[in-house]
């Protein structure tokens, strides 16, 4: 048997033994349904796309808590969007740490509100309260739906042999915005103030909200794309094995064609960790028809957002493979991220790092 991981989401593995045989009533109206890979399910409801995306709310007081909701309202739409149709309606539950002040709960509130306004998206109903023995950064749940017509989602099943891989801001953005915000004092003392400060922009990139609604402008499945996953735990490695593995087709990926935004390589290399296998809520992985993927970088590019074509979806048995200077060899699943075990040594040693002892 499977072993869990230490730490993080299960494994692929460990989904298909004990998640996927056990889904409940089997309906004819879901469209696209659990899978390690897929961000977002689709029903038909009425003769309409409905997509459903489920998650934790995660707010960490210590990135400030207008910056801590941001990141929270932004996960959730993220995932939602890699469904292909626009986000629309917000359920949430709450469950508080019994610190938290009427002040605090206003400030996170005003900021999911305003995210949400911003995104079209209406708040329709949840749960809020404070209770013992709950605490940071785990205070509850929240369902993202979106609606569009039954031509409009994307998904697995429309992925073929032929398909290029486009990647969007590159690797580690969501372990680097997170490291940037945390610990910008020893990211000045180690590679200057200016350094610090722009890193800390990263974090503001933790959504794929603008790079999934520019691809799918340019089209979907024949005429655009294919499929999208927000390549959060495991980074870009285990996202793209996943979708391959979601589409029961093999992958070709050039890594030295991967864009990578500045100061990545310098943070994951103090903080220890591959950025390729690291969290990064915020690169879009999608796959698209061969002759669109320079619309949809062009797409990408008005909106000021880095992204490149780094390889292609291949054959059903022709294997995941990664080609790194000039030569190619097997795409394995990190299983375990790395960033988690850097992020709490780190924050073990936060006075210290930060010159505060």
């Amino acid at each position: 048997m499977t072993e869990m991981p230490e730490i993080g989401k299960i494994s692929p593995d460990i989904f298909r033994e004990l998640i996927y045989p056990r889904l409940g009533a089997a309906s004819p109206d879901v469209l696209i349904g659990p899978r390690s890979g897929v961000d977002a399910a689709v029903v038909n409801l009425g003769g309409k796309a409905v997509s459903l995306t489920t998650d934790p709310v995660f707010i960490v007081p210590e990135y400030g808590w207008e910056r801590a909701a941001w990141f929270a309202i932004n996960i959730l739409l993220s995932d939602s969007v890699t469904s292909g149709l626009k986000p629309k309606y917000l359920t949430i539950d709450l469950n508080l740490p019994m610190g938290i002040t009427k002040d605090q709960l206003s400030l996170v509130w005003q900021v999911i509100h305003d995210q949400c306004a911003s995104n079209g998206v209406s708040i329709v109903t949840g749960h809020t309260a404070r209770y013992e023995n709950c605490g940071y950064p785990f205070v509850g749940g929240a369902t993202v739906i979106g609606e569009g017509e039954l031509n409009q989602y994307v998904g697995p099943e429309f992925v073929k042999p032929g398909d290029k891989i486009i990647i969007t801001k590159g690797p580690a953005i969501e372990a680097c915005g997170i490291f940037a915000a945390m610990f910008p004092g020893f990211l000045a003392r180690k590679f200057g103030a200016d350094f610090s400060r722009k890193a800390q922009d990263i974090f503001y990139k933790m959504s794929v909200v603008e790079d999934a609604l520019a691809a799918v402008s340019v089209g979907v499945r024949d005429n655009g794309v294919t499929v999208m996953h927000d390549a959060t735990e495991c980074g870009i490695w285990g996202g793209l094995y996943e979708i391959a593995e979601a589409a029961g087709m093999g992958v070709t990926i050039e890594k030295d064609q991967i864009v990578i935004e500045d100061g990545v390589k310098e943070i994951c290399a103090l903080f220890g960790i591959d950025p390729f296998a690291s969290i990064s809520e915020g690169t879009l992985l999608l796959t698209c028809r061969a002759h669109k993927a320079e619309a949809i970088l062009s797409a990408m590019s008005a909106k000021g957002i880095k992204a490149s074509v780094a390889g292609e979806i291949t054959p059903a048995g022709s294997g995941m493979k990664l080609v790194e200077n000039g030569q190619e060899k097997p795409l394995v699943h990190p299983q375990v991220d790395p960033f988690w075990k850097a992020f709490y040594n780190a924050l073990e040693k936060y006075d210290e790092l930060e010159g505060k002892k």
